[in-house]
């Protein structure tokens, strides 16, 4: 499965309002889980079994709580079984067919 999420703390009273060193922390954990992932400006995708991708999810989550009062976890899960690599093979269909599509 791959599952894309973001997490943040609020009420941590922070003047700017960053939450990048919070980010950090859970970021920390998904690169430290071993699984494939992918970090952008809004979201990690992370691709494994259901299990080890909430496990992973959960303690990051866990490492955002010390930087706020509460935490935000926003979860979008792409569930199919027997497909693994998708993490990058959905954008290379993606990009196979936009060339395909400027061809035509």
């Amino acid at each position: 499965m791959l599952i894309a999420f973001s997490v943040a703390p609020s009420g941590d009273g922070s003047a700017d309002g960053s939450v990048h060193d919070a980010v950090a922390a859970a970021v920390t954990v998904v690169r430290d889980s071993g699984l494939p992932h992918r970090t952008t400006s809004m979201f990690t995708e992370v691709e494994g079994e259901w299990d080890e991708v909430m496990d992973v999810v959960k303690r990051a989550t866990e490492a955002v709580m010390p930087f706020g009062s509460r935490v935000s976890l926003v979860l979008k899960a792409d569930i199919r079984p027997g497909y693994t690599g998708e993490l990058d093979a959905k954008i290379d269909r993606l990009e196979a067919a936009i060339r395909d599509s400027d061809s035509a």
